[in-house]
């Protein structure tokens, strides 16, 4: 077993991710920055009560901010943030200047960069599910170095829509997200159906960081609860590692280095799969919708 000079992680929480694919780790934020995202997004929820429709604008022209349907002014279901990063400094600094950059470099540095960043939100009573995926699907890079952070900006409970995943998945192979000659953002039922019975379910309380293999299978259920679940989401890669199709959240930050340097090198791991469509909405929620019902 490979050993680096960790910083942020021990050996074991370093073996253990590259074991099952997946890693939670506390406090990957300090107190104070965790209850400034945490304001940060109540405020972003307060400014959704005067919209009835997805708004906002990225450097792509879509919208940043996307409602649920069932959005309404007393019952605001915000789901999404695009490129959180871009508008809000105290997001930023978590992407960037955290621990939880720390973390991911442990895992794939020295030299790593940032590629793309979201808010998932799921609020009390609102139907936002994640069917199964793996998210090298959605953005494939010439090797598989890559990882998606997500830093729990509340507690994650058994019932408020936690994250499911796959143990060890990220070392089997990469499904299909094309079906019928359409693209909808989830692998096939059965595969689904396989995934979830051997699944684990990732908890933490607020300011923790699920690490997860981009390879990994995984998906999530509504939140059924009264309380919040807010995750603010990272995908990084080492340096070394160069997109094979375009962003699907493009933003002005995209290869920014977080850690170490850039090489001007690319490492290149065998392969194939079938490129991602583009989304033309607020989000990749919409092309799920589109999956085939059993």
């Amino acid at each position: 077993m490979k050993t680096l000079a960790i910083k942020a992680l021990t050996q074991q929480q370093y073996d253990d991710f590259w074991r099952d694919g997946f890693l939670v780790v506390e406090n990957a934020v300090t107190p104070d920055l965790l209850q400034k995202l945490q304001h940060t997004f109540r405020g972003w929820v307060s400014e959704s009560c005067a919209h009835t429709e997805p708004y906002g604008t990225t450097v792509n022209d879509q919208p940043r901010f996307d409602l649920e349907a069932s959005h309404r002014r007393e019952k605001p279901a915000l789901r999404r943030v695009n490129a959180p990063v871009e508008i809000s400094e105290t997001y930023y600094e978590a992407m960037a200047l955290s621990r939880m950059t720390d973390c991911v470099t442990d895992l794939i540095g020295p030299n790593v960069k940032f590629h793309h960043s979201k808010i998932n939100s799921k609020l009390p009573g609102g139907n936002t599910e994640v069917k199964w995926h793996q998210d090298f699907t959605f953005t494939p890079h010439t090797n598989d170095d890559v990882v998606t952070a997500l830093l729990m900006v509340d507690d994650v409970t058994q019932e408020n829509g936690p994250l499911e995943v796959a143990p060890g998945s990220h070392r089997g192979p990469l499904h299909s997200l094309w079906h019928n000659g359409a693209f909808t953002g989830a692998v096939d039922d059965q595969v689904a159906v396989d995934a979830r019975a051997s699944s684990s379910i990732c908890l933490g309380v607020a300011g923790s960081v699920c690490l997860m293999h981009t390879r990994l299978m995984h998906g999530s259920q509504a939140n059924r609860s009264t309380r919040p679940r807010t995750l603010f989401i990272c995908v990084y890669s080492n340096a070394d590692a160069v997109p094979c199709s375009p962003n699907p959240m493009p933003n002005k930050f995209e290869g920014l280095v977080v850690h170490g340097k850039a090489t001007n090198k690319v490492r290149t791991t065998p392969y194939e799969i079938e490129l991602p469509q583009l989304p033309n909405t607020a989000s990749f929620f919409d092309q799920q919708a589109n999956h085939p019902k059993v």
